[in-house]
């Protein structure tokens, strides 16, 4: 991904760098090739006379946002077979190459896979990387490991088609090992496991259920840890969290039920929960008006309350909490992300600096880069957006793309309205 060239200030706005801490009034951020050279009050800022000037018209100026568990290839999923039957992958991978676009101009300048169709998003990454398409900087899961009669495993036996699209399906160590290295010739960054089920599936595999063992979910640590990935879970069900962290994971999906042991196991290791707790509230909200169940329903009202406690109780005990999850469900649509935000701060409780922090430097440490990018730092990739109005006092403007007047990845503006009017110029 190219780097923008000489220098850029971004004037005339308030500071929130990523970090927790209150914002800068009256702030500026320099750019210079691609990077943050300073970051602090506009009456200190050593821009040089023909340096580009950025007006955040009294706005906030933060750091790019990224989105913790991002499904390219999800694309208006009414129905399980919308995951991996309804498209041929060639045009899943256009409709990828789109829910990239949409993601960085809804401010989003990183993103972690949760899963994807076949390894597209790897060939994504690689794409995004090249300028050949834009999107958030991506790392890359490819397809998901299940046992076999677990929650992703739902085409029926006499389909004859199998899983193999999205989903490697195993029975014992042995099998988990060899999905694994599957992955590693697709050229994944992170394996996504399903060691327990969800509240979509009540009647087989619910969000009390184990759809692995721990000898299986050991086996995929190990040896994705010896080809140098990391281990990640869809983990709702107490004993299912337990397992991933006696495992040896490196991030937990959900975490939506963890009672005191997994929360002290979860601390003492310093592993970050990604909870995706919005898709939740749509799934309660907008259920009836796509055909849900009520007892599929009622389950993910279980599933919401469970996980905004879960989420209150590992950041008030110093845990870290990232931010997106599950979008591209024809209830919860790609471009809501910002939605997560704005439904943390007012369901669940964190303040909108919290909220923030989650959603950029949090996001950076999962993605294992926040040493190049989730805070607005010297030194660091010049991921900035730059949005109209007051963010940390109002959070819903995120999810507002009208109000961003610039999204930066690497100092070059690739969307809001001064990419717009540059285009036009």
């Amino acid at each position: 991904m190219k780097l923008a060239e000489g220098e850029t200030c971004i004037r005339n706005g308030q500071i929130i760098d990523g970090l927790g801490g209150e914002p800068v009034e009256n702030g500026a951020v320099l750019v210079r090739d691609g990077r943050l050279a300073y970051v602090g009050p506009e009456n200190a800022c050593p821009a040089a006379p023909d340096a580009i000037m950025l007006d955040a018209r009294g706005g906030t100026i933060m750091p790019g946002l990224v989105e913790a568990h991002f499904h390219p290839t999800y694309f208006n999923v009414a129905e399980l077979q919308d995951l991996d039957t309804k498209y041929p992958v060639e045009y899943v991978t256009l409709l990828a190459s789109a829910n990239a676009a949409l993601a960085l101009a809804c401010g989003y300048t990183a993103a972690r896979s949760g899963g994807s169709l076949f390894n597209i998003d790897v060939w994504l990454k690689k794409a995004i990387e090249e300028d050949v398409t834009a999107g958030p900087r991506l790392a890359s899961s490819g397809r998901e490991i299940c046992g076999v009669g677990g929650l992703m495993d739902w085409n029926p036996d006499f389909r004859k088609i199998g899983m193999e699209g999205l989903v490697l399906l195993i029975n014992g160590a042995d099998e988990a090992r060899a999905a694994v290295r599957t992955l590693v010739k697709d050229g994944v960054e992170w394996v996504k496991t399903y060691p327990t089920g969800d509240a979509a599936s009540p009647d087989v595999n619910d969000h009390h259920t184990l759809c692995m063992t721990f000898e299986e979910m050991h086996a995929v640590v190990a040896t994705a840890h010896n080809h140098h990935l990391k281990v990640t879970g869809h983990c709702r069900a107490t004993e299912g969290i337990k397992n991933a962290l006696r495992a040896g994971y490196d991030a937990i999906e959900h975490g939506t039920f963890i009672d005191d042991e997994a929360l002290d196991m979860l601390l003492e290791r310093d592993i970050p929960v990604t909870p995706a707790l919005y898709f939740e509230k749509a799934s309660v909200d907008r259920g009836p008006e796509f055909g849900l169940p009520q007892k599929v329903i009622d389950a993910h009202q279980e599933t919401l309350e469970g996980g905004a406690e879960s989420a209150r109780r590992i950041l008030k005990a110093g845990g870290r909490i990232g931010m997106g999850g599950d979008y591209g469900f024809a209830w919860n649509p790609h471009g809501d992300y910002a939605r997560e935000l704005s439904f943390f701060v007012e369901y669940v409780g964190f303040s909108p600096l919290e909220t923030i922090k989650c959603a950029t430097l949090t996001g950076a440490q999962i993605m294992g880069r926040d040493d190049e990018f989730g805070s607005l730092e010297v030194g660091k990739l010049a991921d900035v957006l730059v949005v109209q109005g007051d963010v940390a006092n109002n959070i819903r403007l995120l999810q507002n793309r009208s109000d961003f007047i610039a999204v930066m990845q690497g100092g070059v503006v690739k969307a809001g309205r001064a990419a717009r009017e540059r285009r036009n110029n």
